[in-house]
């Protein structure tokens, strides 16, 4: 069990742990305005719960497609003190038919853009692309997101060009970049990014998590220590 400030997290059964790219984008989302959130590929309902405890308005529905990770999200909700405001739909997010649009999307999603697995183990189903394609997931958000909402993402460095591009295609454009690196000697290693349906703002700055081994940054702590118990 991984135990945070306000909640915790039962990860014995699913793929995906509690990690530092997940706590990222939970703690980096910006949702003030929102009333309805929509977190695709919960895994263990990290960012979900993380986005229940940043607003009392918010109701949060979290789609995961595996079973056992599923079942853990479920719980995890359940033992939290926002059950009431959280809702779990055990599908693919290509099968996932809601009744309404929503204010904010989240996803840390797959991204192993450049392997190839010829079984899929619960771990290649929860990070391979080949179970969602970029491509497929933002032209899937821009029919879920609200014509005035935002979505944010989580994705290597090294795709974020490609990945703007794609979301330009689909009518979701840039609005906020955080690159990320472990430490400053160190090149960038992820991208968080916003999006919105209606300007190109394109904000950009950048986080460094550590000055040294388990020495954190300033901006780190000051963005994660509403969760982390020890920032």
């Amino acid at each position: 069990m991984f135990r945070f400030k306000q909640f915790s997290i039962l990860q014995e059964q699913a793929a995906m742990k509690v990690g530092t790219d997940g706590v990222l984008l939970g703690a980096w989302c910006s949702i003030e305005k929102v009333n309805t959130v929509l977190d695709i590929g919960t895994g263990t309902g990290l960012i979900a719960l993380m986005l229940a405890q940043k607003s009392s308005k918010v109701r949060v529905d979290a789609v995961e497609i595996e079973a056992a990770a599923a079942e853990e999200a479920k719980q995890n909700f359940i033992n939290s003190n926002w059950s009431d405001r959280l809702n779990l739909y055990l599908s693919s997010l290509q099968e996932f038919k809601p009744n309404k649009t929503y204010d904010f999307i989240a996803s840390n999603p797959p991204y192993y853009t450049d392997t190839f697995s010829s079984e899929q183990t619960q771990r290649t189903l929860a990070r391979h692309v080949a179970s969602l394609s970029f491509r497929e997931l933002l032209r899937i958000c821009v029919g879920l997101l609200n014509n005035t909402g935002s979505c944010a993402f989580i994705i290597p460095y090294k795709e974020e060009l490609g990945f703007i591009a794609l979301a330009k295609e689909v009518g979701l454009f840039i609005c906020k970049i955080t690159r990320v690196k472990g430490r400053e000697d160190l090149p960038f290693k992820r991208s968080l990014l916003c999006f919105n349906k209606t300007k190109e703002i394109n904000l950009v700055d950048e986080l460094i998590v550590e000055v040294d081994r388990h020495v954190y940054t300033d901006k780190y702590i000051a963005l994660t220590q509403e969760f982390y118990l020890k920032m």
